[in-house]
């Protein structure tokens, strides 16, 4: 296996480089660093630029705003993203809603969506997991049922992440209960707005607001926002978790996480020293680096594979060791905080050093809610208990 990038793809690197720093404002790529973006506000200013110059959705078909790359230079392009603080993507559109349009769609959906939410002119919220189907998505409860040139729904939907943005949803609803469960779903579009949608905010333990639950009670959406044909709707769904798990190893984000604990390490003080002094401390963040090398060796190998285009089983072991690499890294880091992390604390220590490593006179207590939520990145996306079996069935063929 050949680990450099040619002298074409270290300039495509630069390129990026330059653009993502040059192009996309310092302040938001800092509070990107600190844990503290303003929603939907920075996400929204990003996703433009980005599209201004093609980056915002490259692995969508060329005709509507994709780049003709290759998966190396798709892999570049998300670790850059990473690298240079750039925002994450709204997943429900560039790597949702926006590949099933354009896969599924008709004509006329395609175009009246897919400018508008590649340029987050549409911010989308997925309305797919329900209180008794969120691992048993086909065990889902919400009906659909024709009546004249709509569909009536009726339902309720729960874990709707940042759905307190969105202009529109795209869901799941049974239409035909008389199949078996996973033949008898369709995929719907309509915006939150529309008479009978009720959405209400779940609070997190860190006493963050990101998702929510949503009721539909005779919910009118026009047959025309049927994606694909009725009864589809599981086919869809399995295309679109598929998208969902792209680039979810997040090793260039693990990186960054990694590089400033130990920046953060050699500013805190023990009885010896410095924390990254300290043999266990330094053994453990030894162990981090290497198991993050070794993923980022086993991406490039499953990145060099799918150049034909066909699925790579190991692609699970990305999602079940990147998620819990991500978990070692948030925990690493409220670890260094310590007490300073507690909300009531007052951190002395934000006078000291470079501003610009701290970003943040808040840097200590933003380390437990990010530690706190990346306790879900092992469940979403396929759980690490659903990637083992995958592992073991297709990789080792226990």
């Amino acid at each position: 296996m050949q680990l450099q990038f040619t002298p074409e793809e270290e300039a495509f690197r630069r390129e990026l480089h330059h653009y993502f720093t040059t192009e996309i404002p310092a302040e938001i790529r800092q509070r990107c660093e600190a844990g503290a973006l303003n929603y939907p506000e920075d996400i929204v200013t990003t996703t433009r630029i980005l599209n201004k110059a093609g980056y915002a959705v490259p692995h969508w078909p060329v005709e509507w705003g994709g780049r003709d790359w290759t998966p190396i230079q798709h892999h570049i392009w998300r670790e850059e993203m990473s690298l240079n603080f750039v925002p994450d993507l709204l997943p429900f559109n560039a790597g949702m809603v926006g590949p099933v349009i354009a896969q599924f769609g008709s004509q006329e959906q395609k175009e009246k969506f897919l400018p508008a939410t590649a340029n987050l002119d549409i911010w989308w919220c997925q309305g797919f997991s329900e209180p008794e189907a969120g691992s048993d998505l086909a065990s889902l409860k919400t009906r659909a049922v024709r009546d004249g040139d709509h569909y009536v729904i009726n339902g309720q939907k729960t874990w709707t992440t940042l759905g307190q943005y969105a202009d529109w949803i795209f869901a799941l609803a049974r239409t035909d209960p008389d199949v078996k469960k996973q033949a008898g779903i369709s995929f719907f579009l309509f915006p939150m707005d529309t008479p009978g949608v009720e959405i209400r905010p779940i609070q997190l333990i860190d006493g963050s607001y990101e998702v929510n639950e949503v009721f539909f009670s005779d919910v009118r959406v026009p047959a025309e926002n049927l994606v694909g044909e009725e009864n589809l709707g599981w086919t869809i769904a399995k295309f679109l978790l598929g998208n969902e798990r792209s680039g979810i190893a997040r090793v260039g984000w693990t990186k960054t996480k990694v590089a400033r604990a130990k920046k953060l390490a050699a500013r805190t003080r023990t009885a010896a020293g410095t924390l990254l002094d300290d043999p266990l401390f330094a053994a453990r963040l030894a162990n981090l680096e290497n198991e993050l090398l070794a993923l980022e060796i086993t991406q490039l190998r499953v990145v060099a594979g799918s150049a034909d285009g066909k699925p790579n089983p190991a692609s699970s072991l990305l999602k079940l060791r990147g998620s819990q690499l991500q978990q070692d890294a948030t925990e690493l880091l409220a670890d260094i905080a310590g007490p300073d992390s507690l909300p009531v604390s007052a951190i002395d220590s934000a006078a000291e050093g470079d501003p610009a490593e701290i970003l943040s006179p808040d840097w200590a207590q933003l380390t437990v809610p990010a530690y706190l939520n990346h306790r879900k990145v092992t469940i979403y996306g396929g759980s690490s208990e659903v990637q083992r079996q995958i592992i073991d069935k297709a990789v080792l063929g226990l």
